[in-house]
Order: structure tokens, then sequence, then C-alpha cells
């Protein structure tokens, strides 16, 4: 395998880069600097807020690009470079499914802020770990915001208990299942693989000279935009059979022990 040829790193965050207590190791950070001396571009892609993701990687955020909301919003150095946002009509429509299942929180989430409702404390508390900013809303239906993508949360199983209740919007919008229990909804092109399609192009990157890590579903089309694309140990079977490589689990630093492997083959 040549790595020696790649250009760019484009990582998701949790479940791959981040630990399961949600950290980034001392160790990547050590290993980016290493990249950076080599001219090799480094992507963050996630589902999370901007902001939560600049608040884990602060120290190298004016060197990165960030991929955010599943890939409806992206920024470089504080600028913006892709944002597709959700109509108010469209969002009115996802809603109306919404406010119809039980046992869920429903997230809209924004360039700079997420909004909830207030009926849920405890939720809001969790919630910080993802979206450091967020609004409490009377009404979702009456937020202004332009709304990138909306999240929401099952706490025993997105796929077997909000999937099939939601599965219909995929005529329309673009419904991924996120993590165990998080489902995204969007516009079609609000997706990871879309927006590094999107960087590859600007920064006239090829799919060759890409590598790409991730866990969940929400990782695929990226995955496919990269010939070193990496499933984690601890991936969903849909991203193992996908991807062209695999590493150790998140815990066990699969994605530093590959760009170990990369910075080798660039020293060469």
């Amino acid at each position: 395998m040549n790595l020696s040829q790649v250009k760019m790193v484009v990582t998701d965050m949790d479940g791959t880069l981040l630990n399961s207590n949600h950290e980034v190791s001392s160790r990547f950070f050590a290993l980016f600097a290493e990249l950076k001396k080599h001219n090799i571009l480094f992507a963050a892609a996630s589902g999370r807020q901007y902001r939560s993701i600049i608040d884990k990687l602060s120290p190298i955020k004016d060197d990165i690009l960030v991929i955010a909301e599943n890939g409806g919003y992206v920024m470089h150095q504080e600028k913006e470079l892709l944002s597709t946002p959700l109509s108010k009509e469209k969002r009115l429509q996802i809603l109306q499914t919404l406010n119809r299942i039980p046992n869920i929180n429903i997230v809209l989430c924004g360039k700079n802020h997420a909004y909830i409702t207030n009926n849920d404390p405890e939720f809001a508390t969790f919630l910080k770990q993802f979206y450091s900013e967020y609004i409490f809303a009377n009404s979702l239906e009456d937020v202004e915001a332009a709304i990138l993508k909306i999240a929401v949360y099952h706490a025993e199983s997105s796929e077997h208990y909000t999937y099939p209740q939601v599965k219909h919007l995929e005529d329309t919008f673009k419904v991924k299942i996120s993590g165990p229990n998080w489902i995204d909804i969007s516009t079609t092109n609000a997706n990871k693989g879309y927006a590094l399609q999107k960087m590859q192009e600007r920064f006239g990157i090829s799919p060759e000279e890409t590598m790409v890590f991730g866990d969940y579903n929400n990782d695929l089309e990226m995955l496919s935009r990269a010939k070193y694309s990496y499933a984690m140990a601890n991936a969903h079977q849909n991203v193992l059979n996908i991807a062209n490589f695999k590493t150790t689990s998140n815990d066990d630093f699969g994605v530093e022990r590959v760009l170990e492997s990369l910075v080798q083959h660039k020293q060469v």
C-alpha cells in the first residue's frame, strides 16, 4: 500500500477520532503536527455542531477544515465554504412527522445554535456534549434561523424505534442513522460525501489521494470518496462492508495507528 500519495485526511469524530470518553488523544495532536509538515490537509467530519467540533480540536482549529452537521456546513478558518439549509416549508413537513413519534427528542441544528424545547432539562444537559451552543424555544415550528438539519434522539435505539417511523421521508430528504441513538434528517445534498467531494474539487485533491476514517452509517458516502477508506473495529456492519481497510477501535488509537504509518511513508 503506497500511502505516500495521500494529500488529505478526513475523520469522523464520535466513535472514530474521539474515544469513549469523547476525548482527542495527545498522540493525535502530535501526529497532526507531522501531517502539517507534509502539507496534508486535515478535515474533521461530524454530525456535531461546528462549535462543538472546534471545542474538541481548539489547538489546531485554524489549520483544519471542519465538515459539521453531517456535511450540511463546512468551515475553514472561520470562513463558510458550504451550507445546505432546509427550507422552512421542508422543515415543517419533517416536524409534522416527528411530532407523532413517542419518546424522542428533536433538535433543530442551525449554523450558530441548536434549538430545543424546554420540556426536558435532563436532555438539555446531555445535549451539551454534542451541541455546546443551544437555545430553548417555545415552539420549534416558530424558529426563524436557518436550519441545516434536524437531529432526532431516542434513548434506546434510533435504528429500531425511530427509523421505521421516518423511513418514508427518504423519498425527499437525506435520512441517516448517525449513531446508536441518533437519526439526522436534512436536504439530499447534506451529507459528508457531498461535502467531501466539494472540498476535493476546491483543493484539487482526488479520491486516490484521500484517506477517510468512519464508524457509522452517516460516514458511508464519504468513505466512498476515498481510496484509503478505513472502518474502525467498533464500526457498524455497513461501514465494515464498504471500507477498503480496517483499523483498531476508537479506544485503541485506530486513527492514530494509521496516521503513524502515513507519516512514516511520507518520510521515506
